[in-house]
């Protein structure tokens, strides 16, 4: 689209994430989420009034629209009423949704092990142990760099995470071992060449796609005989869940996840099972007590 073809008031709210430096994809999101608002009004969306804002939503949820679209077109729709028409009203005006916490599913350690076993060569089984081995995002596993590989201090350098935030990882020395047999066979095929920065190199100079690696997740799943429902998130709910069950101090977790709060974190004490196999019952102590 050409800058002719933007509206002013698009124009502005482009301008007005750009200044506060949202990304390619949040500013994406918020523009389509507007436009629709827009659509459903017929009119020029810097006309609503908060019942315009309360029918949309109540259209939205008429429509079966999920609890996740509906949180993201109500964080779009305040930005937009907030900071480029400054009409606090309306921001207020619009609702967000409780969303169901829902347990994560948890590969065993078992099941972890088949699934990196089939994995059919040393590209992808690089980097789906890297993503079980460090607890990484997708966009954070496939954006590595070479240079973030740090051997000497045996951490992995995540550089603008989520929440646009730098932070380190372990990196064990097995996987150490596994990504220098993945270079070198990289470089003997050309793929490291001179200049080129990717841990995972993909086309065009660019790296490898999250994409990518979800469905080289789904696809070692599947041949490893894994009936879960298995992506990228699942590994990261694995290493999580694993390094609490080896007792790993909880905060510890939520710094090599990058979580914001310990809540998010928390929720992986639900799901380690022998974590809770270990607890004594209260009844049991009672029992031993001398009468």
């Amino acid at each position: 689209m050409t800058d002719k073809a933007i509206s002013p008031l698009r124009r502005r709210l482009i301008d007005d994430m750009a200044i506060r430096q949202l990304s390619p994809k949040t500013q994406l999101h918020y523009i389509r989420h507007v436009k629709r608002f827009a659509d459903f009004l017929g009119r020029s969306a810097d006309k609503a009034t908060a019942e315009d804002v309360r029918r949309y939503q109540l259209w939205l949820a008429s429509i079966g629209t999920t609890v996740p679209t509906v949180n993201v077109s109500a964080t779009a729709l305040r930005f937009f009423f907030r900071v480029t028409l400054k009409r606090r009203d309306l921001a207020d005006a619009v609702v967000s949704v409780r969303e169901p916490r829902r347990l994560p599913v948890v590969l065993s350690p078992e099941e972890v092990g088949r699934l990196l076993a089939s994995a059919t060569n040393i590209k992808h089984k690089a980097a789906l142990s890297l993503t079980y081995a460090t607890g990484l995002r997708s966009s954070e596993a496939v954006s590595l760099k070479l240079t973030d590989i740090d051997s000497d201090r045996m951490v992995i350098r995540v550089e603008q995470g989520k929440g646009k935030k730098d932070r380190y990882v372990i990196l064990s020395p097995n996987l150490l071992e596994l990504l220098r047999e993945w270079w070198r066979v990289a470089r003997n095929k050309g793929w490291m060449a001179p200049g080129q920065r990717w841990l995972f190199p993909g086309y065009r100079g660019q790296h490898m796609s999250a994409r990518q690696l979800h469905r080289l997740v789904r696809l070692a799943a599947a041949r490893a005989g894994i009936t879960k429902r298995v992506g990228v998130h699942t590994l990261r709910h694995s290493f999580a869940t694993h390094l609490l069950e080896q007792k790993t101090d909880i905060r510890v977790i939520q710094v090599l996840l990058g979580h914001k709060k310990l809540d998010t974190t928390a929720l992986y004490t639900r799901v380690a099972i022998s974590a809770i196999g270990e607890v004594t019952s209260p009844l049991d102590l009672l029992l031993k007590m001398p009468g």
